[in-house]
């Protein structure tokens, strides 16, 4: 009975609730619906119990911080994950002309070059930075070709929304999971490109330190980008003012190889997650607190 509860209830409900909302920000110009969400966000987001995670993870993290500092992470960290938000529907408007005097400056393109030929697979990783969506569409506009991994929501029906709103082929978008890992295997065996946000938890995942403490980190960029010789280049995701963005593609990291595979991981990702966390540091109101990224 619970299961169909929510699969014809909930799920349903859910859906419509994320379609309505999202219908708003749509019918309203970009800078608009940009604003209109940072203000819920804003508004509404410090007033959620889940903001005490947020001030958790700040305080462990960066306990130089004072009490006010965190508090006014959190707020600007709300209006920005609301303006991603009212943006989302916007989202191929926004990257339209990434690169060529659009909403999305473009930085260090020349690194791409080194994944243009069609035989040579890489990897761009990321993290959930100011709208990190702005991340494929962007990776394409400089003729890349591209598949952008992604977390799908538990409720397949908004899952369906959002995967229309990305504005990516189908074959474009890879769900986590088993499936999603073959479909990044089959793209790499063939020379393609595949993006990853590698900043989340992942419990079946590595320990690897961050800001200090040990973090379960997703080893896949590490392990499939010595597997396949994949070049590997980082990509940094900031939002510059109101619906603005800089996308920074930069030189591609050279992945250890010693010879002793599980300990190259390792020392992959730890240099992964030193690159994350400094630009964290230099712009914390951008990055997503919310999720338990340590064990208590």
């Amino acid at each position: 009975m619970s299961r169909l509860i929510r699969d014809y209830v909930r799920y349903p409900l859910e859906a419509l609730g994320a379609f309505l909302f999202l219908g708003i920000f749509a019918v309203l110009p970009v800078n608009a619906a940009s604003a209109l969400g940072g203000w819920l966000g804003r508004t509404i987001g410090p007033r959620l119990a889940i903001s005490r995670r947020a001030l958790s993870n700040i305080a462990r993290a960066m306990p130089e911080t004072t009490p006010q500092r965190r508090r006014e992470i959190v707020h600007a960290m709300w209006e920005n994950l609301g303006r991603v938000a009212g943006e989302y529907p916007h989202i191929g408007r926004i990257t339209r002309d990434a690169g060529k005097g659009g909403r999305v400056e473009i930085v260090g393109a020349e690194h791409l070059d080194a994944v243009r030929p069609d035989s040579v697979p890489g990897i761009l990783f990321s993290g959930h930075f100011a709208n990190w969506e702005v991340f494929a569409l962007s990776v394409g506009a400089c003729g890349v070709r591209y598949a952008q991994v992604y977390r799908a929501p538990s409720n397949p029906l908004v899952d369906r929304v959002l995967f229309r709103l990305r504005r990516l082929p189908t074959e474009k978008q890879i769900p986590k999971g088993t499936q999603g890992a073959r479909m990044a295997i089959d793209i790499l065996k063939h020379g393609g490109e595949v993006g990853m946000l590698v900043d989340q938890k992942m419990n079946d995942g590595i320990a690897v330190p961050f800001f200090g403490r040990d973090a379960m980190t997703a080893p896949a960029v590490a392990q499939l980008g010595l597997k396949f010789g994949c070049v590997v280049i980082p990509t940094r995701l900031e939002r510059l003012r109101g619906c603005r963005f800089r996308v920074t593609f930069l030189p591609p990291m050279e992945l250890p190889a010693s010879g002793d595979r599980a300990r190259d991981v390792h020392t992959a990702m730890e240099r992964i997650n030193t690159l994350l966390e400094g630009w964290i540091r230099e712009r914390p109101e951008q990055w997503l607190w919310l999720h338990r990224r340590w064990p208590d």
